[in-house]
């Protein structure tokens, strides 16, 4: 096998089986063998003659050249007793405590199995509202994902893989702007990637600057109208601030629901690609494109598209076979899986072949061969299955699918996705996904202490063929981070080697959908935006996604995430560990700036069980500095809500960050407010909470609009500067070997050890 260092580091540190000690008691050529004998057995199963061994081997040597290879858990549990082989799941959560820990319960076992969930917390009624059955309130679909988040925390999935979440909210929800700003604090929520479900209602009122209805999920009646302008800013600075939330096109999604009588599409899987019905799983795999070329007698690659044709046919067979060995977590999971039987074939590799052929990533000859590359990929991989529903039976749900009577029958409702393959492209020694190279070399640190470049294995291996290659040049690419401004190589070369900052989010953008245009599901893509890109960049690339006909959009601006709880660090030459993030630094008597002489504010009037509650909330040049609180002539508890506003007075000016006190103050209730209905917040505390929260954002909005940063037209088109690179202690590292991370699909990976984690 042609397995690279760092794939075999990978397989043997995460996907080798082990023994009680954690000793690897397989080999990789022996874990291939345990997955090609596990899944050609199921053609035993639809046939007693079938030629299994035969079977077998196409498999093993399917994988072991590397032309394909299925999802994480199949490699890791296919032929082993947890024998879970589905990367991606749906559940639902309904609008009462049992069925919201029900789905609780049920996202356990599915982490606990290797797997991942999409929830919409849709359903669930807006913080405040009347719980009939108890007298009480609702403390809405945010503060039940922090239920979730938690529940995630406590389960290692499989001892292998950390479990991960989508949530999804529809923007038509009262409380969609608490959703969007819910994970503004990067170490809150972190075991999800969240994303607003947009409509086409909604879109079309951003783009007429008109208001849009909010709609109560219990009543299905309107609670108020929004800005929808204003609010797709909201999400807009949101996802530049540090890349959450990305935003999900429900109408799509149900477009080409095939299904459309088993109920709505509401969620996808954690990275956005496969958008399932409640409790539909989904197992995928990708074909390596770099396998799929053939190179003539005068070095020129060409698309072998014979061969790609021949291995989308075995990789269908492959994952249709995957569906029917699968040990599924839950039973109502296998029965609604079975029902459609969705697999999801997508592709890794493709930046690398752009390579080999000569072609930039962001040129429209790129485009267009993502295009007609995945037209071809879907029409061959529905012709196996109308292949495979001969013998085997279509899928049982086909006679009320939308390809009822207009085409022959399927074994699979869905064939293609592309997906972020994070580590199996590591073990391919291919790019990932459909996302361009990160960086075409970095420099690793042994433990001699010598600095060894990593180079790109296509970029090495042509600079070699021209006699270009030397150590020093790739150590200037590794330090420059791109090959735009490296005057050594020839203009070429420079222009076909763009790295994912060389590249400007269109065509980001034109690339997901070109590829989104002959995809069954949806298409993971991660589009990257320089770190002094300004939010009007976010905003356009959102727009033409829409216009584009994508189905979702997750963003990453460079070094936004910087506070985020990963460890950062960086490789040290004397082959330590890599350095953590400093703990915040905790003082005792703290003495609070004196308050300010002159202050500007709001004060709002907001009704409680008592009466009517005043807050005001003061501020100056250095933000929210006090609060003050008053009631009306109803009555309450006057000196408690002045003792709360007090103290949050002295919490803000003496540094205590704002968001702390928010979470201590908001939802707190009240026995008065919970006997009355209709009330605009649960307590005094809560009250307070919304006021403060306003002003925060108020200001924020503020801070960003006074920002000069540069704009899309004052920078020259088609530059290749590099990207200015943070300071080390400001990176994001890998915390397990240091290397740089990369983004992708909601994740991040790193490319050296493997180690990824979806957030």
């Amino acid at each position: 096998m042609n397995i690279g260092k760092n794939a075999l580091m990978v397989l043997e540190k995460r996907y080798l089986t082990k023994d009680e000690n954690g000793n690897n008691i397989e080999t990789v050529e022996e874990l291939f063998r345990r997955v090609a004998a596990a899944v050609a057995g199921a053609d035993g199963l639809f046939c007693p003659d079938a030629d299994t061994a035969s079977v077998e081997k196409r498999f093993y040597d399917l994988m072991t050249n590397l032309d394909f290879l299925p999802n994480s858990p199949t490699l890791m549990n296919a032929g082993r007793p947890l024998g879970q082989l589905s990367a991606c799941f749906v559940l639902p959560v309904g609008d009462s405590m049992e069925e919201i820990f029900e789905a609780v319960k049920q996202a356990a076992l599915i982490h606990k199995s290797g797997g991942g969930t999409g929830f919409s917390f849709s359903r669930l009624r807006a913080a405040g509202s009347t719980v009939r059955s108890t007298g009480g309130v609702a403390s809405g679909p945010v503060s039940f994902m922090r239920v979730f988040n938690m529940a995630t925390e406590a389960v290692k999935q499989g001892g292998t893989r950390r479990g991960a979440n989508m949530g999804i909210l529809r923007v038509d929800h009262p409380d969609i702007r608490e959703f969007i700003t819910c994970k503004t604090n990067n170490a809150d929520i972190t075991n999800f990637n969240i994303s607003v479900g947009i409509t086409e209602a909604f879109m079309r009122a951003v783009e007429s600057g008109t208001s849009y209805p909010l709609i109560d999920p219990k009543t299905k009646s309107v609670v108020r109208e929004e800005s929808a302008p204003e609010i797709f800013r909201m999400i807009v600075e949101n996802a530049w601030r540090n890349g959450e939330p990305g935003i999900i096109f429900l109408d799509r999604l149900n477009r080409d629901n095939i299904v459309p009588g088993q109920g709505e599409i509401e969620s996808t899987n954690p990275c956005g690609e496969q958008p399932l019905l409640p409790y539909e799983s989904c197992n995928l795999g990708s074909i390596n494109l770099v396998n799929m070329l053939k190179e003539d007698e005068n070095g020129n690659y060409t698309v072998d598209y014979g061969k790609l044709k021949e291995t989308v046919e075995l990789a269908v067979h492959f994952l249709d076979n995957v569906i029917e060995i699968n040990k599924y977590p839950i039973e109502k999971i296998e029965e609604v899986t079975k029902l459609t039987r969705k697999i999801g074939l997508g592709v890794m590799g493709f930046s690398d072949m752009l390579l080999y052929l000569g072609i930039p990533y962001d040129s429209q000859q790129a485009v267009s061969l993502g295009e007609s590359l995945m037209q071809f990929i879907t029409e061959s991989a529905r012709a196996k299955s109308a292949e495979l529903a001969g013998p085997r039976g279509p899928f049982p749900l086909f006679g009320e699918s939308i390809y009822a009577g207009k085409t022959e029958p399927l074994r699979n409702g869905t064939v293609t996705t592309i997906a972020p393959t994070g580590t199996i492209s590591i073990i391919a020694g291919c790019s990932s996904g459909i996302e361009p190279i990160f960086a075409y070399a970095f420099v690793r640190n042994v433990m001699d202490n010598t600095e060894l470049p990593e180079v790109n294995p296509v970029l090495e291996e042509i600079l070699r063929k021209r006699g270009l290659y030397s150590g020093e040049l790739m150590r200037k690419i590794a330090d420059q981070g791109s090959l735009a401004d490296i005057q050594e190589l020839p203009e070429d070369i420079r222009r076909v080697f763009v790295c994912s900052h060389d590249i400007s989010p269109e065509s980001h953008i034109r690339m997901q959908a070109a590829f989104q245009k002959y995809t069954d599901n949806a298409v993971s893509k991660t589009v990257n935006f320089r770190h002094d890109a300004a939010v009007e960049e976010v905003s356009k690339t959102y727009l033409l996604a829409y216009r584009l006909g994508c189905k979702g959009v997750t963003i990453y601006r460079d070094g936004s995430r910087d506070s985020q709880v990963l460890n950062i660090g960086k490789v040290n030459k004397d082959g330590e560990k890599p350095e953590t993030a400093p703990e915040p630094e905790f003082r005792q008597n703290i003495l609070p700036r004196p308050r300010p002489e002159v202050t500007m504010g709001i004060t709002e009037r907001m009704k409680i069980g008592c009466g009517n509650l005043y807050v005001t909330v003061n501020y100056d040049e250095h933000g929210i500095c006090e609060v003050f609180t008053s009631t009306g002539k109803a009555g309450g508890c006057p000196s408690q809500s002045e003792a709360t506003a007090r103290l949050v007075s002295i919490a803000l000016r003496s540094g205590v960050d704002i968001k702390e006190i928010l979470d201590q103050l908001r939802g707190i209730r009240c026995p008065s407010t919970i006997r009355q209905s209709g009330m605009s917040c649960t307590s005094c505390p809560d009250g307070i909470s919304k006021v403060i929260k306003k002003v925060y954002d108020m200001l924020e909005k503020e801070q960003l609009q006074k920002e000069h940063l540069p704009k899309p037209e004052e920078r020259p088109r088609g530059t290749k500067k590099a990207p200015a690179r943070p300071a080390d202690k400001n990176a994001k590292y890998c915390s397990e070997c240091g290397a740089e991370l990369e983004h992708e699909g909601g994740c991040v990976i790193c490319r050296s050890c493997g180690y990824s984690k979806c957030n």
